[in-house]
């Protein structure tokens, strides 16, 4: 996967003189949004787990994230160590 990085310097490289004439806002904001996506993927994740560490159930996260235990635990067990 690129990341931002990876976007900056590609819009960078672009030469004016060869490549119409194009606003590298979108693409800026799209890799913005996808930033923003794995850092609440990982900010879920860390809630999940602090979760149950404090000894809440599949059951309850299942319900706090609007799906079933099982889909709960099939998701994020494996970043709790279960």
């Amino acid at each position: 996967m690129q990341n931002d990085s990876d976007v900056e310097r590609w819009l960078d490289s672009l030469d004016p003189a060869t490549t119409p004439a194009r606003d590298g806002a979108r693409m800026r904001r799209i890799a913005a949004a996808r930033q923003n996506m794995a850092d609440a993927e990982q900010e879920l994740r860390d809630a999940v787990a602090e979760a149950r560490a404090a000894g809440d159930t599949w059951s309850m996260i299942g319900i706090a994230l609007g799906t079933t235990r099982q889909a709960a635990f099939q998701r994020f067990g494996k970043h709790v160590g279960e």
